[in-house]
C-alpha cells in the first residue's frame, strides 16, 4: 500500500452504518493533515493527547453516574463504575508511553506550535479537578455521617469490610492513580524537556510536583498512619528481631 491509498481508505467516505455511528470522518479530520505535520511525531502526538480527552470525558461522565449512586448507597454500582474509571485511569496512564518514543528534537519542534498552550490547560484536566468534592461529599454524608461513622471507625475501630470501607478503598483508588499519572507526565517532561526549562507559565516540572502533593482525599491516606503510630505505641516502636537478638 502507498501513502495515497492509506490517505483514501483512512480519509474515508462516512457512508457505512459504522463510520456514520462513530462520526469516524469527523473523528480522522481532528488531526492535522498530513502535509501540515511539522515532523513524522506530530501525528502521535495529537492523538495520544486527544485521546486523553476522550478518556477523562469518559470518566467524568461515570463519576456523575457514581455521585448518584452514592446519594442512593447502591454500592455494587458504585464498586462497578469505579473499576471503569480505573481501568481509564490504567488506559491514559500506560499509553504515555508512546511519547517516549519521541525524540526530544522532535518535540521542540511540536512545542513551537503549540503556542502558549500546556496541559494545565486541559477541559478533561480541569473538570475532574472540580469532581473529587462533590464526590466525596456524597460519600461521606450517605456512607458515613447518616450511619454514625467515621473515617477511623471504618478502618480501625469498628473495621468490618463493609460497604463504606469499600467505597472509601475505591475513592483511594481514584486518587492514587491520578497520583500516578501526574507521575508518568513529570517524568515524560523531564524526558522530552529536562529538569530545568522554562515556559512562560513557569517551570513545567515545578507545577507538576505541586500538583502531585496534593492528595483528592487527604483522610483516606492519615488514616493510615495515624493507625500505624498507634499500633506501634502498643507493641513498640522498635521491635524484637526475629533472631532473638
Amino acid at each position: 500500500m502507498n501513502r495515497e491509498q492509506f490517505y483514501a481508505i483512512m480519509g474515508g467516505d462516512g457512508t457505512f452504518d459504522y463510520e456514520m455511528y462513530l462520526s469516524t470522518k469527523t473523528l480522522l479530520s481532528c488531526q492535522l493533515d498530513y502535509d501540515k505535520l511539522c515532523n513524522a511525531d506530530e501525528m502521535q502526538f495529537q492523538i495520544v493527547h486527544q485521546i486523553e480527552e476522550l478518556w477523562m470525558k469518559l470518566m467524568a461522565y461515570t463519576l456523575l453516574d457514581i455521585d448518584e449512586y452514592l446519594q442512593q448507597e447502591n454500592t455494587n454500582r458504585v464498586i462497578t463504575l469505579f473499576r471503569r474509571v480505573h481501568t481509564a485511569q490504567r488506559l491514559m496512564i500506560q499509553q504515555l508511553a508512546l511519547l517516549e518514543t519521541m525524540s526530544p528534537k522532535d518535540y521542540q519542534e511540536i512545542r513551537k506550535k503549540l503556542g502558549n498552550g500546556s496541559g494545565q490547560e486541559s477541559p478533561g484536566f480541569r473538570v475532574l479537578l472540580k469532581m473529587y468534592q462533590p464526590i466525596w461529599n456524597s460519600f461521606k454524608e450517605n456512607y458515613l455521617d447518616k450511619h454514625g461513622l467515621t473515617i477511623e471507625k471504618i478502618y480501625d475501630s469498628q473495621y468490618n469490610h463493609g460497604d463504606a470501607y469499600m467505597v472509601a478503598e475505591e475513592l483511594a483508588e481514584f486518587d492514587e492513580l491520578f497520583q500516578k499519572f501526574r507521575y508518568e507526565h513529570m517524568q515524560l517532561i523531564y524526558r522530552t524537556i529536562g529538569f530545568g526549562s522554562k515556559s512562560l507559565k513557569g517551570r513545567p516540572v515545578e507545577i507538576l510536583e505541586d500538583g502531585m502533593r496534593h492528595k483528592f482525599f487527604p483522610e483516606l491516606w492519615e488514616i493510615r498512619g495515624q493507625m500505624t503510630d498507634r499500633w506501634g505505641a502498643a507493641y513498640g516502636v522498635k521491635r524484637d528481631s526475629l533472631g532473638g537478638h
